[in-house]
């Protein structure tokens, strides 16, 4: 794999949903300790941070289209299921969204604020890989981003749909590194 040429005035790192509720699950843990490295590296060199989580309002905004297979919803989620995990230090400087839907990039306005800082390239992880992750990637090729998906970074409810986001997904629509190869091919 080539070196990768980061310019953090047009890069931006992107995660997906790591907050109290989300990251108990199997392996998220694991997600924020590696998501820390790359908000150490992006904070090093003054490059945007943008923290997504997803909450809802009254539970009137939750998507509720016609399925068939049931997701139930929890009704009784602790008061601060959506509250970023503080071990990502996230500061007033940070950009955080809250979606009400599975991609960052619907309903909220983080394309113009990327374009606004003139962001070509984004840097993503986070939770669930093949929601979360892959919905906000599908947004993101659409809009015409360069990507980098931190595929350690990143978890799911089963390594089935892990892999399927990681080996048929993403190759088509960026870049994939684990974060120890990002840390060490990036160069400014």
């Amino acid at each position: 794999m080539n070196t990768l040429h980061i310019d953090y005035q047009k890069t931006a790192l992107i995660l997906i949903d790591l907050q109290k509720g989300i990251v108990a699950m199997p392996g998220g843990n694991e997600v924020v300790e590696k998501a820390v490295k790359l908000v150490d590296l992006f904070r090093q060199n003054n490059g945007f941070i943008s923290f997504v989580r997803v909450s809802f309002l009254d539970g009137k905004d939750v998507l509720k289209p016609l399925i068939d297979e049931f997701v139930p919803t929890p009704t009784n989620r602790p008061i601060d299921w959506d509250e970023l995990v503080p071990e990502l230090g996230v500061t007033e400087k940070d950009y955080v969204i809250t979606k009400r839907q599975w991609g960052a990039f619907f309903g909220t306005d983080l394309d113009l604020q990327l374009r606004r800082r003139g962001i070509d390239t984004i840097v993503l992880c986070g939770i669930a890989t093949n929601i979360g992750v892959e919905s906000t990637a599908r947004e993101a090729f659409q809009f015409g981003y360069n990507q980098i998906f931190i595929t350690d970074a990143m978890t799911t409810f089963s390594e089935e749909a892990h892999q399927a986001s990681i080996q048929f997904i993403f190759p088509r629509i960026g870049k994939s590194r684990t974060t120890a190869e990002f840390l060490t091919q990036v160069r400014g």
